[in-house]
């Protein structure tokens, strides 16, 4: 049985077969004219559009956030063009199912030409090997591929698999979308509530569709809980008040995927705020995360590195005040632990930025290009040092260290790098805070002890 058959159409089995499954799933559009979104690809004109309406598709991957009408769009090309569809849940399926989908296909290819388009759900769920288990199928034309991921497929996807796909990104749903298939699931009487002769305030569509933050899925479920739950009104309808809206949907859906591209994008997000110095945008970036489920200590590490990374020696301190935040958040857990959070955060906004301590990675590219250099024999260990002057009959190279406490300021003129390294520099002190006045300090006992020879 095609998996994108249409359900029954009569009343009495909608009820009893279609009406077991969920309003979402029921109400899913069949053609592009019931399509809502992505007017960038499927508005007139547009390419996937065109594409549709040719007949003529070549292997595809659709990405972007979950109920953003991925499958959907599966959907509608299984039913617009002449091909045969198959369909494979990447979560439950493999290259097992995988060998038994070709099999048929090359038999209706032999039999009697027809196409067969593979719908490969949760894509980004396969291994390398099962990913490239498609490509010789796509290569000599017995499958045409239809993929759909959550996660950035440049990320999850191989590169040989990409290189013979069009990439489609689809975007959330708008409120307004979300709203018109509201309706469309209140009215219509075949797939839809229609014959519960419901009465939905504007109130309680607007509430559900805000609430549900694009996720058409979240909005149909609350509604129909609304639905059936609420008892009939005197003259026979069901009456949705904005009150019984709120009871259905009552916590704000924020979109956010812990292992997806979201969890990357609110992340990068908070940390440009803060080294931004834009405080109510942090504290903003930041609740999202965690009203998304983000895992408080991840945040920490963040800040953790921001501290050191974007601030660093203009407040060399800053290390501290987030470490200890974050003993204190450990201590305490939430709801208080959002003290601690947004201290640690309003904390980096605030402070003055320096970025100095890269001057490490740029070391760390000096040694793997050339090699560490040899130590000079003055920084030697001295033990070693003593050791060899004594069997070889030589100085002590440990004689020529200068001891910086034995000098005014703690410091004197002396070489510290590789022979071949003398001179080279790769840190700059920073402009702001602290910075700038401890590189101060050392340079003027630089000038000090020299003024003095």
């Amino acid at each position: 049985m095609d998996l994108f058959e249409d359900d029954k159409s009569n009343k009495k089995e909608h009820q009893s077969s279609s009406g077991n499954q969920p309003l979402a799933t029921r109400m899913r559009p069949r053609s592009l004219a019931e399509f809502a979104g992505q007017d960038h690809l499927v508005g007139e004109g547009n390419m996937l559009n065109r594409m549709i309406r040719s007949g003529v598709i070549g292997s595809l991957i659709f990405y972007g956030p979950p109920s953003s009408g991925k499958t959907t769009l599966a959907h509608v090309i299984s039913r617009e063009i002449d091909a045969r569809f198959e369909v494979i849940n990447a979560v439950l399926d493999g290259i097992k199912e995988l060998r038994k989908v070709v099999g048929k296909a090359e038999h209706q290819q032999k039999a009697n030409g027809r196409k067969t388009i593979l719908f490969v759900d949760e894509i980004h769920r396969w291994n390398k090997a099962q990913q490239d288990a498609l490509l010789p199928h796509l290569e000599s034309g017995v499958l045409t591929l239809v993929g759909a991921t959550t996660e950035n497929p440049f990320y999850s996807l191989v590169s040989p698999l990409l290189s013979r796909c069009q990439l489609f990104e689809l975007y959330p749903l708008t409120t307004d979308h979300v709203k018109e298939m509201l309706k469309l699931a209140v009215m219509d009487k075949e797939r839809g509530l229609g014959f519960l002769n419901l009465d939905v305030t504007e109130e309680a569509i607007d509430h559900l569709a805000d609430y549900a933050g694009g996720d058409i899925r979240n909005a149909m479920n609350a509604l129909e809980v609304a639905a059936l739950s609420t008892p009939k009104s005197a003259d026979g309808t069901v009456k949705i008040t904005l009150e019984i809206a709120r009871q259905s949907i009552q916590k704000r859906s924020v979109r956010y995927d812990r292992g997806g591209d979201e969890h990357y994008h609110y992340a990068s997000a908070f940390i440009k705020s803060m080294r931004g110095s834009d405080v109510d945008a942090s504290l903003y970036w930041m609740n999202a995360m965690l009203e998304g489920g983000e895992d408080p200590n991840f945040i920490f590490r963040r800040l953790l590195i921001f501290a050191s990374e974007d601030v660093g020696m203009a407040d060399p301190y800053a290390l501290t005040v987030i470490h200890s935040a974050h003993e204190a958040f450990l201590k305490t857990g939430m709801p208080e632990g959002f003290y601690f959070l947004a201290h640690a955060a309003i904390f980096l906004a605030l402070s003055p930025k320096s970025n100095s301590t890269k001057a490490i990675f740029e070391v760390n590219s000096e040694i793997k290009k050339k090699g560490a250099g040899e130590v000079p024999s003055h920084l030697r260990d001295k033990t070693a040092n003593k050791l060899a002057a004594m069997y070889l009959d030589s100085k002590n190279a440990s004689d020529d260290y200068k001891y910086p406490h034995d000098f005014s300021g703690h410091w004197t003129e002396q070489e510290y790098l590789p022979e071949n390294l003398k001179g080279r520099r790769w840190y700059n002190s920073g402009t702001e805070g602290r910075e700038p006045k401890l590189f101060e300090r050392l340079e003027e006992i630089k000038k000090r002890s020299r003024g003095k020879k």
